[in-house]
């Protein structure tokens, strides 16, 4: 079963919102500035496999170019004290989904050449 959380990276004033996978991968994730909600990241772990597998290298950097990057690691690194300061939590499926198609659209206006 997914679950969906949220937390800030203050560093790059981002928001990110990540569908996590029954092992806390990150099958989708979204990166939106705070200040003017600018998106940098609209990723699918899926569509990202799938550019490997049928383009290689080279269709994965259009993949990235176009939707951003997708977390590689397991989304098990907070600690107590890091979630507090991230403002980690959790987020409703239908919250994850109105702002993924948001994210979505963004980066397809704004994201670059496309993968096929």
């Amino acid at each position: 079963m997914a679950t969906y959380i949220r937390w800030y990276y203050a560093e790059e004033d981002l928001w990110c919102y990540d569908e996590l996978d029954e092992d806390r991968h990150s099958v989708r994730h979204v990166e939106r500035r705070d200040r003017d909600g600018a998106f940098f990241a609209a990723a699918s772990l899926a569509e990202v496999v799938h550019a490997r597998d049928t383009g290689g290298f080279e269709a994965v950097v259009a993949y990235e170019r176009a939707y951003g990057v997708s977390p590689e690691q397991p989304f098990d690194y907070f600690a107590p004290d890091d979630a507090v300061e991230c403002r980690f939590g959790p987020i409703a499926e239908q919250d994850f989904e109105r702002i993924w198609r948001k994210a979505r659209q963004a980066r397809r206006r704004n994201g670059g050449p496309h993968p096929r």
